[in-house]
C-alpha cells in the first residue's frame, strides 16, 4: 500500500477526509464510534482513518512470508553453536528490517532464542501493516505470561513493589539475566 501524502491546507484535508471515509464505508462498525473525532484536527483524523484503512486491507500472513524471499531458518538441531549464533543474528537483523523487534530475551541462550524464532515467531500469523512507525514488538516474557521469570529478570523496582502489594507475597530475588545481548531496537 502506498503512503498517503497529507495535504497542508484545510480544504484539501477535508477532501481527503471524505475520500478516506468513503473507502472505509464497507468496514464501518461500532468500533469507529469509540473514537471522538471532534477532539482531533482533520489531519490527525485523516491519519487515524488511513491507519484503519490500512488495518482493514492488510493481509494476515506468517511472519516468515513478510520477506522476499521468505525467511526460512534451518532446524536448530542441524546447526553448530557458532553457526546457529550467526544465523540467529542475521534473522534478528532481517526482522528489524521489517520493524519486528524482540524484547526480554536475555534469560534465553542463543540456542533457546533461535528455537523461539524458528518455532514460534516466524510461523506466527500477524497483520502486515504498511504504516510508518508501526513496529511489531515481540515480548518473550511479561508479568502475565510468566510472573516468576518477569520478576526475576525484567521487572523494575516499582513493578516488583506493585506485584508484592497486589499479591501479598515477596517477589523472587531480582538478578541479572544470564545472556546479555544488544538486540535491534525501534528508532
Amino acid at each position: 500500500m502506498s503512503e498517503v501524502r497529507f495535504p497542508k491546507n484545510e480544504v484539501d484535508q477535508l477532501l481527503l477526509n471524505a475520500q478516506l471515509r468513503d473507502e472505509l464505508e464497507p468496514y464501518m462498525d461500532e468500533s469507529v464510534e469509540l473514537v471522538d473525532a471532534s477532539q482531533m484536527s482533520t489531519q490527525e483524523e485523516n491519519r487515524f482513518l488511513q491507519a484503519m484503512l490500512c488495518w482493514e486491507r492488510s493481509p494476515v500472513i506468517p511472519i516468515s512470508q513478510w520477506f522476499e524471499p521468505e525467511l526460512q531458518l534451518p532446524p536448530p538441531d542441524t546447526l553448530s553453536d557458532r553457526n546457529l549464533s550467526k544465523v540467529m543474528w542475521d534473522a534478528l537483523d532481517r526482522l528489524a528490517e521489517q520493524r519486528i523487534y524482540l524484547q526480554c530475551t536475555e534469560h534465553l541462550s542463543d540456542r533457546q532464542l533461535y528455537c523461539v524464532l524458528y518455532r514460534d515467531i516466524l510461523p506466527a500469523t500477524e497483520k502486515k501493516l504498511d504504516l510508518p512507525q508501526n513496529d511489531l514488538i515481540w515480548k518473550l516474557v511479561d508479568l502475565e505470561s510468566d510472573p516468576e521469570l518477569w520478576l526475576t529478570y525484567y521487572a523494575d523496582s516499582d513493578e516488583r513493589y506493585q506485584w508484592e502489594f497486589e499479591n501479598n507475597r515477596i517477589p523472587p530475588p531480582s538478578i541479572q539475566p544470564p545472556f546479555s545481548r544488544k538486540l535491534p531496537e525501534p528508532f
